[in-house]
């Protein structure tokens, strides 16, 4: 078995931050992986995507073209990226910064206030943690366990961010878990 997912949005937002997270616990499980970050030619403000790949053989190509799936932090990458992928598929959707629902029948939608959520935690900057929690929690793809433990690791030398970006992990989590039923 084999999943692409491409995490995507403006520069700033920490989609490469959510990809590199999960490319590593991929990594911490044995799997064959990819992380592929593309970047505008803005630092900040400008677009920015990564590819993930994980899987049980090994990689042929780190290009997707048709990513199973997409975890879209704002709405010129909902444009991009939804229209290309797989059917069968799930699309995050950051409903925060997103109005408009996918025009997609074919993927599961999952839709997550990922702001608001951070914000209520404690700070807006960890977005992206929610939409990767909500990711793990509707795929399934890697234990929710390694994700936090990953995070603990990423941010062991700004331990304050700690249990910010834990508690933003745990609220998308649940809700990508309610997507399921």
């Amino acid at each position: 078995m084999q999943v692409e997912a491409v995490f995507a949005g403006f520069g700033g937002q920490g989609v490469m931050l959510a990809g590199k997270l999960l490319a590593e616990v991929g990594m911490t499980l044995g799997k064959e992986v990819v992380w592929l970050p593309s970047y505008g030619p803005e630092m900040r403000g400008g677009t920015a995507n990564c590819t993930v790949i994980i899987g049980d053989e090994p990689i042929a190509s780190p290009i997707v073209s048709n990513p199973r799936d997409a975890v879209v932090m704002n709405r010129p990458s909902l444009e991009r990226f939804c229209p290309t992928q797989q059917s069968g598929g799930f699309v995050v959707v950051n409903t925060s910064l997103i109005s408009v629902r996918p025009d997609r029948q074919d993927v599961k939608v999952v839709e997550v206030p990922a702001n608001q959520i951070a914000i209520d935690a404690g700070t807006g900057k960890a977005a992206n943690m929610v939409m990767l929690g909500a990711y793990v929690g509707a795929t399934g793809l890697v234990p929710f366990d390694a994700v936090v433990e990953m995070t603990r690791h990423e941010f062991a030398k700004k331990a304050k961010l700690i249990p910010v970006n834990v508690k933003c992990l745990e609220e998308g989590y649940k809700l990508g878990q309610a997507s399921r039923r």
